[in-house]
């Protein structure tokens, strides 16, 4: 059963983190102060010509029908006309100024956000599930658009008219604001409990959100192996026991509204109700006029539908804001693998050296301990093991897709994290064991190895590998769109455009997933070939998962329990008849190698 999940407290939106959030939205809004400044201007007029009306017919009512003076009553209708006109326009252009600014405001987010998650180290998506990282960029930053589009207009020129109503209800006569205030208490009590109640309610609602996307996305990625299975049935109902938490966190929500609503409701009929009654008894002594009466019950609409408007608003605001928190959240991510100040450039070729480093993953356990290890210019090196025992995570660090716990990578002399990444990622290339392609074509995806490259370099790139006229011969040729995840692709053809972009790159050293563990033997065959031809000339970091790979390396790393077990060329470790020669062995009688 999926248990629910609760609120942690360093996420609760309080007093001062709202604050926060509230002045980093305020800088991020800087670029746009002059339409924000014109957007307040068109919100302090529209809120005059809001109040204007019911000081309008006060005129007419005491100066026009009490008083019989028909001259007046005609320019208080007038008045009123034209007030109602301009209004029109200024709302229009406020709905449209503000709008913009909000709209600006979340692309400018997203924009931050994705190109963040770009720059993030390996360390945080070893941590973060991704249906919650994709969360960020939907749910949280969507919570957000309801506001920006219409909420944000609303949420503030409540705020205003809220304050000026009571101003000028006042000034125009004290006693009967008075009676106005009698509710107040009421409301600002049940208000603060509102906050308290539906801030902790939509913060589940969200992680319960980003949980349920999780599972999902899990869902579609596996469903060959959900069908292959028969777990259609079984999946469904996990699916229904998630979605059956986020919809009890919805429900929370709704329960928190729907005992506030009413009571700012009652709260205007009831003070409506008190001020018709104690200013009819003013009326009758002459305290106050007839139109003071009806200016108070037409602003008490300005008073309190505000004060219903806010109340059902405040949860779109707090939904917002707790989803602002989340992103920003990311935003403050640090990135673990950066470009110290004053990095270097790389050297174009260099020996690679692994002095005494240890690593570990976040605060788990060391998997790799006290390692050494030098790849001499244009070596290949072969790395086997069994499953876990780190040759992987080795060959990362190689390549700083990590940096190490401790002890330091180097090339050319030059420790990894004080070079440029600009320089690292042209010199050192990682080629993962399933070629990974985007949605677009063959030539789109080969292009990814290097910005700028012409199509003449590209179709060089395949020449070097070998498989130019492979995917000339397709019916669109180098411009066949692979469709999302290469799905129109065979997995050699996908792992033939992998490799295409390393030669595109011309990397000084390759640190190579073993390409062909998952190929039939056809396609291995025609890969192997491209793989030859890359080798050629570079330093190579291989993780073989067949020893055949590894008998063909100029020498054989043996990684076992975090270190390094054994090492030298494939004759003399078989002739040592030590831990590779027994994984030789048993891989030359015909049993299946274990990979990692």
């Amino acid at each position: 059963m999926i248990r629910e999940v609760g609120v942690d407290e360093a996420d609760k939106l309080d007093a001062e983190a709202a604050r926060r959030v509230l002045r980093r939205s305020g800088r991020m809004l800087g670029p746009y102060r002059r339409r924000v400044a014109l957007g307040v201007v068109l919100l302090v007029l529209w809120t005059s010509t809001t109040l204007a009306g019911p000081l309008l017919v006060r005129y007419g009512i005491d100066h026009g029908i009490s008083a019989g003076d028909a001259g007046a009553l005609n320019a208080a209708v007038a008045a009123y006309v034209v007030v109602a006109a301009v209004a029109y326009v200024v709302f229009r252009a406020q709905v449209r100024v503000i709008s913009q600014v909000g709209e600006s405001f979340l692309r400018d987010l997203r924009l931050r956000v994705f190109d963040k998650l770009q720059r993030l180290s390996m360390p945080f998506y070893d941590r973060e599930k991704a249906g919650v990282i994709v969360s960020r960029m939907t749910s949280d930053v969507d919570s957000m658009a309801e506001l920006v589009q219409m909420g944000l207009l609303q949420f503030v020129s409540n705020i205003l008219l809220l304050v000026v109503s009571v101003v000028v209800l006042v000034v125009v006569s004290w006693q009967l604001a008075l009676v106005c205030l009698i509710a107040l208490p009421f409301v600002v009590l049940a208000s603060i409990k509102f906050q308290r109640d539906s801030n902790e309610a939509y913060l589940v609602v969200r992680d319960q959100i980003g949980g349920t996307l999780s599972n999902l996305q899990e869902s579609i990625a596996g469903v060959r192996v959900i069908q292959a299975f028969g777990r259609e049935s079984t999946e469904t109902r996990r699916f229904a026991e998630r979605n059956q938490v986020l919809y009890d966190a919805h429900m929370r929500s709704v329960k928190v509204q729907a005992w506030y609503l009413p009571i700012i409701e009652l709260a205007g009929i009831g003070t409506t109700a008190a001020v018709v009654g104690v200013g009819g008894w003013l009326v009758s002594r002459d305290v106050v006029t007839i139109g003071t009466v009806t200016f108070f019950v037409l602003t008490l609409s300005n008073l309190f539908e505000p004060v219903q408007q806010l109340s059902q608003l405040f949860n779109t605001v707090q939904s917002a804001g707790a989803g602002l928190q989340k992103v920003f959240g990311v935003l403050d991510e640090p990135v673990e693998v950066r470009e110290r100040p004053g990095a270097v450039d790389l050297p174009a070729r260099g020996d690679l050296e692994v002095r005494g480093v240890s690593f570990a993953y976040g605060d788990g356990p060391r998997v790799l301990r006290d390692v050494d290890l030098t790849i001499a210019a244009g070596e290949r090196l072969a790395l086997v093991g069994p499953t876990g025992a780190g040759k992987s995570t080795l060959a990362k660090l190689c390549a700083r897709l990590y940096d190490p716990v401790d002890g330091e990578v180097r090339f050319g002399g030059t420790d990894l994290r004080d070079a440029t990444l600009g320089s690292l990622r042209e010199r050192i290339v990682v080629v993962p064991q399933e070629g990974f392609l985007f949605a677009g074509s063959i030539r789109d995806n080969v292009r990814i190895g290097r910005r700028g490259a012409t199509d003449d370099d590209v179709d060089a790139a395949l020449e070097v590998i070998g498989a130019r006229e492979r995917f000339a011969a397709l019916a669109d040729g180098l411009d066949t769109e692979v469709r999302e995840r290469g799905s129109r692709l065979s997995a050699g053809e996908k792992q033939l455009v992998s490799l295409a972009r390393a030669a595109l790159a011309d990397p000084a050293v390759l640190v190579l997933d073993e390409a062909t563990s998952s190929l039939d033997p056809g396609t291995e065959a025609l890969v192997e070939g491209a793989m030859d031809r890359l080798m050629a000339g570079r330093t190579v970091i291989v993780i073989a998962h067949r020893l055949s790979t590894a008998e063909r390396a100029d020498r054989v790393g043996v990684v076992d329990a975090g270190g390094l077990a054994e090492l030298g060329t494939h004759d003399a470790l078989v002739a040592d008849e030590g831990r590779y020669a027994a994984l030789f062995d048993t891989w030359s009688r015909g049993a299946v190698t274990t990979d990692g």
